[in-house]
């Protein structure tokens, strides 16, 4: 009887056609879109200001080998990615190709998950940025977040008219590296008591906000409110990833600002 084994080198190739099929997959038709598009299929005009997508890192897989089965939930690195790159493929088709988008990335987690994983992470995100022509951003801290809303490209004149979180979190803060560097726990984040540091002058008087991280809604949503002057959406309880194209509140939660 013959039999058939795939090698690791073939494995890594196959996993890796996987991965680079679901960046590109078309996008689904999910309530992460909040925005409709003209019925006459025109790109409606950009609202003016620049519009922020900011993604977290991934855990690392040997940290999260270590947790019961059901309690196993960042597994696969594009976790905080695919939803970024399918908003800005959403974005796009609402506003047209020129739309002024900026992506900041926490860059340190997709390094190490890169060497655990021996794919590249990086080339991979920043195919995302080539092929779409939007303005990446790496991040190392929650500093490197202010500084980036406070002063972006010429934020006297050019405000932030959107801002969206993929990543963990917990109800103060937007915790970057969650599981990465230390099983458990973050050493990386953009906590609350942080937030006034950001120019409310910053933003856009209707500025759009939300958080795809966990129990963002249960403190930190109000306190971004009384320091930028602008809501943000967050959660109440989990979110969930399993589906990338559409991030969504775990059930028994609900949306809040």
């Amino acid at each position: 009887m013959a039999h058939h084994h795939t090698s690791r080198t073939g494995r890594r190739a196959a996993l890796a056609l996987l991965t680079l099929s679901l960046l590109a997959a078309p996008l689904a038709d999910a309530g992460l879109f909040r925005r409709s598009s003209s019925s006459s299929g025109e790109s409606q005009r950009a609202p003016d200001g620049e519009f922020i997508l900011l993604s977290g890192g991934p855990a690392l897989r040997e940290w999260e080998d270590l947790r019961r089965p059901d309690h196993r939930h960042d597994r696969w690195w594009g976790n905080f990615i695919r939803p970024a790159r399918a908003r800005i493929q959403a974005l796009q088709k609402e506003y047209g190709p020129n739309v002024q988008i900026t992506w900041l990335v926490y860059r340190p987690g997709y390094v190490t998950r890169a060497t655990e994983d021996g794919d590249p992470l990086i080339s991979w995100i920043e195919s995302v940025r080539d092929k779409y022509r939007v303005r990446l951003v790496w991040i190392d801290s929650g500093e490197d977040v202010i500084r980036y809303l406070n002063s972006g490209q010429n934020r006297r004149r050019n405000k932030v008219a959107l801002f969206e979180y993929y990543g963990h979190s917990n109800r103060h803060a937007f915790m970057f590296d969650y599981s990465n560097d230390i099983s458990g726990a973050s050493t990386a984040w953009l906590h609350e008591r942080d937030l006034g540091k950001i120019r409310r002058s910053a933003f856009d008087r209707d500025a759009e906000c939300r958080s795809y991280g966990c129990h963002t809604g249960e403190s930190m949503s109000r306190v971004w409110r009384e320091a930028t002057g602008v809501r943000m959406w967050g959660a109440m309880g989990k979110t969930d990833y399993s589906d990338p194209l559409n991030p969504k509140i775990s059930p028994g939660g609900f949306w809040k600002y």
